[in-house]
């Protein structure tokens, strides 16, 4: 039985001697290292507060030896086998065989860690101490706030991403985590939230609870390294060179259309003039009708007197009277001559009047714009209401080109008829002349013959008058409906003209913009490739290189990593539970677990 248990002591001797013997040689050489790995593992109260923090120590061994490393430790332990490790105010002594080599230490009190976490908690909306929370039911909110400690290196907290991550059981309902990835692990919800480096976040996670335990917030700080694949962004520049010709080209194209909005603004413009001209021109026309067919009527009644009188026997036919015949119907024939020249006189200032009328709207582009290019217009990115005025110009103008070639032929025929008129006015007052001077020469000659012939020449004169007459006032009405509609059409075309003038600047302002909007994004391709680079910059830490957490004495640091963990929130039972101490292992099975 002794025997048997002293077997095992035996085999462990022989294992370990070696070891101590090789320790033994080695301790009279300096020893070498070739990379130091640092691992940080720091505990946080539940509310994000320092609790405790160590650091395990790697080193690469590359020649077995004294080896001295630096800390700021209240206490150190070796983790690699029993040999005794020397402490010296920062500096921490120790042989090492060659290969890896495992040291804890445990940081001074007054170690800071480089991010500030203030964890808080908040049941039903009000804000509750976490040493409270232990099995309460109710709307859970935990906050989280990540931010720089101004009292350690900003080394870190400028370079290392953190990754925040909290298990939670199925008991939690109605998960919310906004920014944060929610995966499904078993019977766990897991919850990773990902702060950038040198960013400062506030991180809020929501759920249902019932009789509440909290695991507690797992995180881990490491370099920034995430891979950033550029093979993409040459056609991200090649699309940005594209808009950026795309915008040179609208402001090409809106330079041309700024052209021809002002083209049509001139033949606005002009078209308003014309009209004026030619509203004048028929205003005139019509406030002279009423002289005409006043004149006419006068005439009408003259010769109807003048017919009466000769109608009668001529023996009882007054020759005083008779006498004075011939003067009436040469001034009678004169009034008339004077209407024939006022209606050649109204007849040159209607034709100049519409002449420039009919130059304007001739002027007004005929080429039709379909639904499709106006909406296509709408989406090419211009000030919608620019393009708004531009459009009902467009319409308007198209609306009095249309409505003008339907009345067109009243605007035509009145030059024929006032010609026609004045004509037949002149004709009349030609006849009036000669019977005039006929009956003139045949009271001298006291030849009374050719009376019946002037009787029936004046009585047809007369009768054909009256037509005459009938024709002008119909005439003479079409002209004042014809003056007052034009009214309405000269107000739509001085609106056209006032529109065109409006579009004509929003154009213009429209051309300012986009020709400002070219200049700025002539450069585009290499602006979004200079923010590119930036952001490449900003978050590729690749070039980073780690320095010592624990001592900046410390060479040939190859990686400081960062394990932080905040305390679990449990009932009473469970802590007392997990509180109950172990049995101590002894010195043997504390041995034979290093093997």
């Amino acid at each position: 039985m002794r025997t048997k248990k002293l077997l095992p002591a035996t085999l462990a001797l022989m294992m370990v001697l070696p070891s101590f013997l090789d320790h033994a040689a080695a301790a009279e050489a300096e020893g070498k290292i070739t990379s130091k790995d640092e691992a940080v593992y720091a505990t946080l109260k539940a509310n994000g507060k320092l609790d405790d923090i160590y650091v395990v120590n790697t080193l690469d061994v590359a020649e077995a030896g004294k080896i001295v490393d630096y800390g700021e430790y209240s206490s150190v332990k070796n983790l690699t086998n029993l040999s005794k490790m020397d402490q010296n105010g920062q500096a921490v002594q120790f042989d090492a065989p060659e290969g890896k080599f495992y040291y804890q230490g445990n940081m001074a009190y007054n170690t800071e860690l480089p991010w500030s976490i203030d964890v808080s908690y908040l049941l039903d909306g009000r804000e509750i101490d976490a040493s409270e929370l232990a099995g309460k039911n109710g709307q859970l909110e935990i906050r989280i706030r990540t931010a720089a400690n101004e009292k350690a290196d900003a080394i870190y907290f400028e370079n290392y991403l953190l990754q925040i991550s909290l298990q939670l059981s199925n008991s939690y309902q109605n998960l919310k985590a906004d920014g944060g990835m929610v995966a499904n692990a078993g019977k766990n919800n897991q919850i990773t939230f990902t702060v950038m480096p040198g960013q400062e976040e506030n991180l809020s996670l929501k759920a249902d609870v019932n009789d509440f335990e909290f695991t507690g917030i797992n995180i881990a700080a490491v370099p920034s390294t995430l891979p950033i694949d550029t093979s993409e962004m040459d056609n991200m520049t090649d699309d940005m060179s594209t808009l950026s010709d795309a915008i040179s080209e609208l402001n090409n194209g809106v330079a041309d259309l700024k052209k021809g909005v002002s083209q049509l603004n001139n033949g606005a413009a002009s078209l308003r003039d014309g009209s004026a001209k030619y509203k004048n021109g028929i205003s005139e026309l019509n406030g002279s009708s009423s002289q005409i067919v006043g004149a006419s009527s006068s005439i009408g009644d003259a010769l109807k007197k003048i017919n009466t009188s000769l109608s009668g026997d001529s023996a009882q036919l007054d020759m005083a009277s008779l006498s004075q015949l011939p003067a009436g119907l040469t001034q009678l024939a004169d009034g008339m001559n004077q209407a024939a020249d006022g209606l050649a006189v109204l007849r040159e200032n209607y034709a100049a009047a519409y002449g420039a009328l009919d130059g304007a709207i001739m002027g007004i582009p005929s080429q039709q714009i379909s639904e499709e290019e106006i909406a296509a217009l709408y989406k090419s990115g211009a000030d919608a209401n620019v393009v708004k005025k531009l459009v009902d110009s467009y319409e308007a103008a198209q609306t009095v080109k249309g409505t003008y070639s339907q009345v067109q032929e009243a605007f035509v025929a009145v030059d024929p008829t006032l010609k026609q008129i004045s004509g037949s006015v002149k004709e009349m007052s030609i006849t009036l002349n000669a019977i005039s001077g006929e009956l003139s020469a045949s009271l001298k000659d006291t030849d009374m013959s050719g009376l019946e012939q002037l009787q029936t020449g004046l009585k047809e004169l007369s009768s054909k008058y009256g037509q005459f007459h009938s024709g002008l006032v119909g005439y003479t009405g079409g002209v004042s409906k014809l003056a007052t509609s034009y009214n309405t059409l000269h107000t739509g075309i001085a609106g056209l003209a006032d529109g065109t003038g409006e579009l004509d600047n929003g154009v213009g302002e429209l051309h300012d913009g986009t020709s400002k909007l070219s200049e700025e994004t002539k450069d585009l391709p290499q602006q979004m490739q200079q923010k590119i680079n930036e952001m490449i910059k900003e978050y590729d830490k690749s070039d980073f290189e780690p320095v010592s957490f624990v001592s900046a004495k410390n060479e040939k640091v190859a990686s400081v990593q960062f394990v932080i963990k905040t305390k679990a929130i449990e009932k009473e039972e469970q802590a007392e539970k997990k509180a109950k101490p172990e049995k101590k292992k002894g010195f043997w099975e504390l041995l034979m677990e290093l093997f």
